[in-house]
């Protein structure tokens, strides 16, 4: 199943430096495990060396936060339009 991920311009590098990519999947886990296959070394940049996103990366399905999903484990139908957003700190 075909969905669109969203991708942060920190991690456009290693994507051919488009916004919008292409990934396969029924859940959030298998759609990221698909863009590891077809852009290596973006799971190092959005896992943390336990194998969880890391804390600062956030998942969106469709403007709705992953964490109050159900987490990687989200299903996802064709269409469906996935975001990787780094959380921004500062003042």
């Amino acid at each position: 199943m075909a969905v669109t991920v969203r991708i942060p311009p920190p991690l456009r590098e290693l994507v051919g430096q488009q916004a919008e990519v292409a990934g396969a999947g029924q859940t959030v886990k298998e759609v990221l495990a698909d863009l590891e296959r077809q852009y290596p070394g973006l799971r190092e940049r959005i896992y943390d060396d336990s194998g969880k996103l890391r804390r600062f990366v956030n998942v969106y399905v469709n403007d709705e936060d992953i964490r109050f999903l159900q987490s990687e484990d989200t299903p996802l139908q064709e269409g469906d339009l996935v975001s990787i957003i780094p959380a921004i700190a500062g003042g």
